[in-house]
């Protein structure tokens, strides 16, 4: 391929690489190519209608929700949005209970009349084991909700999808999952919460679609380095390691997902979006797509997912070998700068992104790059 006539070389068209490669073209009139080794744009958030009708996710299930007020004025220049909350539920003990612990979770499980916030802090101060500073997941968790809480919840839910102890693992990990006080069942709090009326792909499409932007399905670009030519930056979004080549020895290690789809000739197959099974069967969660796009068919789609080793690389795995690793392609990396070569995203980074978080990341990259805008 003829590459002399681009400016500006993306390599990835998920949200990291998409949102550079739109900014440049259209704010600067760069000259951009865009690689992806997929056949689809997008990345995870990859979205399409299956052969019933119903769109759904090929990599799961994304939910849009930010603070990040540029975030949110950036994704409405390409899509409507739907206002959406997102609840879950875990199957736990015969019942389905709120994710995050709440007031109702709590009563449900130990057969409590907790009323008010002050008496379900009471009972987390009774419960919780009073760690200052958690060094694991498991204390982390212990911490929170109390080791009856944790064993019921999250402690089996953890181990199958990392396929490691909570002990082994950042306390982030748990972290990440809040705690409520009162009966708010909302699994986020952010102001925006949303998904895209026509759905992701058609964000991505509207993003891309612009004369300075070429994009090459298909194309890895591992096996197109040398033909890439001269250009003014690359932006890299895919594995920071294998940019590298393994220069460092191990390889660092990433969780993926096996999707399981089926279809029922039933309007609804659960209550919920999404339905967490922590202790029973192997795989981690059921996700209903209908109920996050608001669709109204006779039938429906779910998704089993099952973590596994294999397969696309998904969540980096927070453990203090990995990171430790990382630190040394991160030296690499900031060298790298210096050929007007970056690495943004969450395999680049090796850490994870919510959805706005890699928007905001891309964004700030593009105008720390470009301060005379």
């Amino acid at each position: 391929m003829d590459n002399s006539q681009y400016d500006i070389i993306v390599i990835g068209a998920g949200i990291s690489g998409s949102t550079l490669a739109e900014r440049y073209a259209t704010v600067l009139n760069k000259k951009v190519l865009l690689l992806e080794k997929r056949n689809h744009i997008g990345g995870n958030c990859y979205d399409f209608i299956n052969d019933d009708g119903v769109l759904i996710s090929k990599y799961g299930a994304h939910i849009f929700h930010t603070s990040f007020e540029d975030v949110w004025k950036y994704v409405n220049k390409f899509s409507e949005w739907r206002p959406y909350v997102h609840k879950v539920l875990s199957y736990v003990d015969g019942n389905l209970v709120p994710v995050p612990v709440n007031i109702t979770t709590v009563n449900k499980l130990f057969n409590l009349g907790i009323k008010s916030e002050k008496e379900m802090i009471d009972w987390l101060d009774k419960t919780t084991i009073k760690i200052n500073n958690p060094k694991n997941s498991e204390e982390m968790a212990l911490s929170r909700v109390g080791k009856v809480l944790y064993e019921k919840m999250f402690k089996k839910y953890t181990e199958k999808q990392w396929d490691k102890k909570p002990s082994e693992l950042s306390p982030a990990v748990i972290g990440r999952i809040p705690v409520r006080t009162t009966f708010n069942d909302s699994y986020f709090s952010d102001p925006h919460q949303a998904l895209p009326k026509y759905g992701y792909t058609k964000l991505f499409e509207r993003m891309l679609n612009h004369p300075n932007i070429t994009v090459k399905l298909n194309t890895d670009y591992f096996t197109e380095e040398k033909n890439l030519g001269n250009f003014e930056t690359l932006f890299f979004t895919g594995p920071i390691d294998q940019f590298f080549s393994y220069k460092f020895g191990e390889k660092l290690r990433y969780r993926s997902i096996r999707f399981e789809f089926e279809t029922y000739d039933q309007e609804y197959f659960q209550s919920n979006s999404v339905v967490n099974y922590p202790n029973d069967h192997e795989y981690t969660r059921i996700v209903e797509y209908k109920h996050l796009t608001g669709q109204i068919l006779p039938k429906t789609t779910i998704s089993k997912e099952y973590p596994t080793w294999e397969g696309e690389p998904y969540y980096p795995v927070p453990t203090k070998e990995n990171q430790e690793l990382y630190e040394k392609y991160k030296k690499e990396a900031e060298k790298s700068e210096k050929n007007n070569i970056y690495f943004v995203g969450r395999l680049a980074n090796y850490k994870y992104f919510n959805m706005d978080q890699a928007f905001k990341n891309a964004l700030n990259l593009f105008e720390r790059l470009n301060p005379q805008i």
